[in-house]
């Protein structure tokens, strides 16, 4: 049985590590910077319920097991948005999954999977209606295998250069 729990604002530095390691699976580069002294101060500070007003970042993690300083085996981190409600959305509420992954030396052992479907539930238990994400090739059978499937064609702009 895997052992799945909510994140604390101290998780926050594993989290990071974590999803620089997806970055890394899914670019094929290691970006290290100073993205992640801001990425975990605001994880520390979106996960400290009190801090943050509410409960907006949903994060599940499974501790890891092998020797060394305490460590995460893996995360399913995801944010509630709220949007005007609709027909089908009555609370407006839409989840999104931003980062998932496992550390190497755990993979095989259903543990995205796991946290993936603790996220999902706490999502559910929040009224959110949809819950949207992008998946690697190779996460695209799991996420599937959930339930997700394409609804619509995504269009972004990237804005980081105006202003």
């Amino acid at each position: 049985m895997i052992t799945t729990r909510m994140a604390s604002p101290d998780d926050a530095p594993e989290l990071v590590r974590l999803r620089r390691l997806m970055f890394l699976g899914m670019h094929g580069r290691d970006e290290p910077g100073p993205w992640e002294r801001d990425a975990e101060r605001m994880a520390r500070r979106q996960l400290d319920r009190e801090l943050s007003g509410g409960e907006w970042l949903g994060a599940f993690v499974v501790d890891g097991d092998r020797p060394g300083p305490p460590h995460l085996a893996a995360c399913a981190v995801g944010r509630i948005e709220e949007r005007l409600p609709a027909p089908r959305h009555p609370a407006g509420r839409f989840g999104f999954v931003f980062s998932v992954c496992t550390d190497e030396r755990y993979r095989g052992r259903g543990y995205a999977r796991a946290t993936t479907e603790a996220l999902l539930e706490w999502f559910a238990e929040r009224d959110v209606t949809r819950v949207d994400l992008h998946a690697s090739p190779d996460a695209e059978p799991l996420y599937r295998s959930m339930g997700f499937s394409e609804h619509s064609i995504a269009l972004s702009i990237d804005l980081s250069g105006r202003g």
